[in-house]
């Protein structure tokens, strides 16, 4: 019997050029493949998933952006055009097509570099609040483009995460509801026990530039498939002008603006999220107990 809840799907790998990502799927149907942002992993996606792996298959890989449990080589290219291939290479080493990929944060602007160079297995995209245009990283969080260069930085961010309180204040910045300390621990353990982590994460913030996703904005009027912008309303990050100039950028693109969210509309809102989701690829599903 399949799982229900992502859970309860074991995890999997996948060997890439660039390194070995971890993922787990849950459902069978149509494609969705989950980008999530720095910081986070695939549980970011869990009340999302719980409802739409009853219609569709859904793959939940965690890409090395600072809550991933498996360091990459020392040598993987973590720039952002090397973590949007490592998307790309994903979905060709699993042999998919038609897929639709599904972003929040920071995941955004790697989908948006990802389908400006190699978009043929790509059906569609769902980008909920997230990095684009002159914005990535937002002006709000610049200097971590700059901070983890400084030695040992990474390692005191990891540190000052530790009491239960500054967890929650980090937290609090990118979602009104908290998610359980539980999950808290488990995005932010990595990042505390081990340097490759550290390594990688450093990395790829460094190496971060809004040239990239101004240079893939330029490419959007020729992907003609189709788009969902999905974007929280209430953002302290991402303002809703982000919103309205990506949806108008793509020529097959439609706005649905959702209230009472910050950055992580999958936090915040899943069952909201879910239902547009389900909407736009073509099954209409109940909304989700949350976890």
């Amino acid at each position: 019997m399949s799982p229900t809840h992502l859970a309860s799907a074991p995890f999997q790998s996948v060997a890439l050029p660039g390194g070995t990502i971890r993922y787990r799927e849950l459902g069978s149907g149509p494609t969705l493949v989950f980008v999530h942002g720095i910081f986070m992993n695939g549980s970011l996606w869990r009340n999302v998933v719980g409802v739409l792996g009853g219609r569709y298959r859904c793959i939940v890989p965690e890409w090395p952006l600072g809550a991933h449990q498996q360091a990459m080589p020392l040598e993987a290219d973590l720039t952002p055009p090397g973590v949007a291939n490592l998307i790309l290479d994903f979905i060709a080493a699993l042999e998919l097509h038609d897929v639709t990929l599904v972003a929040s944060d920071t995941g955004g602007a790697l989908c948006q570099i990802a389908i400006a160079s190699r978009p043929a297995r790509v059906r569609a995209l769902v980008l909920t609040n997230c990095d684009s245009f002159d914005h990535f990283f937002p002006p709000s969080l610049r200097a971590f483009q700059v901070l983890p260069r400084i030695p040992g930085f990474t390692w005191l961010l990891a540190q000052a995460l530790r009491p239960a309180f500054a967890r929650r204040a980090f937290a609090r910045s990118v979602a009104k509801r908290i998610p359980a300390e539980a999950l808290l621990e488990v995005l932010l353990e990595p990042l505390r026990g081990d340097a490759g982590v550290r390594r990688d994460l450093r990395k790829f913030c460094t190496s971060v530039s809004n040239r990239y996703t101004l240079e893939a904005a330029r490419t959007f009027g020729a992907f003609d498939r189709p788009v969902l912008v999905a974007w929280g309303q209430n953002d302290w990050f991402f303002p809703k002008s982000d919103g309205r100039r990506l949806a108008e950028s793509f020529p097959n693109a439609r706005l649905e603006t959702i209230e009472d969210c910050r950055t992580l509309v999958p936090e915040d809102q899943p069952g909201r999220l879910a239902t547009l989701i389900a909407e736009f690829v073509g099954t209409k599903v109940a909304e989700p107990q949350t976890v």
